[in-house]
């Protein structure tokens, strides 16, 4: 399971970013960091695949237009292996309708970035994560 616990116990939301624009790669991931989140970050589909040959993540925060493997055929290599992996395609184009049929865990962001969107999607995937790592079960009154 990707999620760490770091040092206090608190599980570790782990992100890959993938964006070919340095100055928004950066700033990005910068805003995707806490104390409960770790990113790194790629600047390209390539970049991205070779690094999940070694690491594992939770979600992958990917740009729709990157030079060579696009954010889409990223996806789409990802969901071969792990058809619930969380994915965010982010576009200047509605992508919504289209995400969803790539899988049940793929997201749009539209850029530009909403940053209250993007906060709470990552709240969105760090619940699913959390419940996941107690078994699915809902938690009771």
């Amino acid at each position: 399971m990707p999620s760490n616990p770091d040092e206090a116990g608190m599980k570790v939301l782990r992100i890959l970013y993938v964006e070919d624009n340095d100055d928004l790669r950066g700033a990005m991931a910068y805003l995707l960091r806490g104390t409960d989140r770790e990113v790194v970050e790629c600047a390209n589909g390539e970049e991205a695949l070779s690094v999940l040959e070694s690491s594992t993540f939770d979600a992958v925060v990917t740009d729709v237009s990157l030079p060579g493997i696009s954010g889409t055929q990223l996806a789409r290599t990802i969901l071969r292996t792990q058809p619930l992996h969380w994915i965010v395609l982010c576009s200047a184009y509605d992508l919504a309708h289209w995400a969803n049929e790539l899988g049940q865990n793929v997201r749009s962001l539209p850029k530009p970035f909403d940053l209250d969107e993007m906060e709470a999607l990552m709240a969105e995937i760090a619940a699913s994560m959390e419940l996941k790592a107690h078994g699915n079960a809902l938690p009771t009154d």
